[in-house]
């Protein structure tokens, strides 16, 4: 028998950052059982993108990318923060520590700023992020759970390209 899941009880916000960690819950189960080897081998040598030629790639652009949409949002509020360059890791033990501390950097901006505004609908006052696109909190929150599910993906399709070949 599964245990009862815990749910955060500050309401929308709650809600944005439980199923984000849900979904990097299940991008660590999905890369729990990686040899270094797996982790670092060239799967996609054709891509032009960088960031997705190897699970290790992928999962540098995942933390790196965690850490960004926090930075966007901190900048916005009118708190300047740095953002974080992306940094291949050797081992999983690295990857495993990183996505956490990644998601607590997160946790830490809502415990911040717990009054947050969550939706923006005067689409001069979005957050407009370096990549080009605008968003409201929430819209940006809800994009990082999606890139992640994204790349857990595409993450259990390398490691079937890599049982094939």
């Amino acid at each position: 028998m599964n245990p009862k899941p815990q749910f955060r009880t500050n309401g929308a916000i709650g809600a944005l950052l439980d199923e984000y960690e849900k979904a990097l819950t299940e991008l660590k189960r999905t890369i729990s059982d990686l040899t270094r080897e797996e982790l670092i081998r060239i799967v996609d040598a054709e891509t032009q993108n960088e960031e997705c030629k190897s699970i290790q790639t992928i999962l540098s652009h995942i933390v790196q990318s965690g850490y960004t949409y926090v930075v966007e949002i901190r900048k916005w509020m009118g708190k300047p923060d740095d953002y974080r360059p992306v940094i291949l890791l050797d081992s999983l033990g690295e990857y495993l520590t990183a996505l956490d501390r990644m998601f607590h950097y997160t946790e830490q901006l809502f415990l911040d700023h717990p009054q947050v505004k969550l939706t923006e609908y005067d689409f001069d006052k979005k957050i407009k992020v370096r990549w080009g696109q605008s968003y409201d909190v929430e819209q940006l929150m809800q994009h990082a759970i999606v890139h992640v599910l994204r790349h857990r993906r595409q993450i259990e399709k390398f490691k079937l390209q890599m049982k094939t070949t």
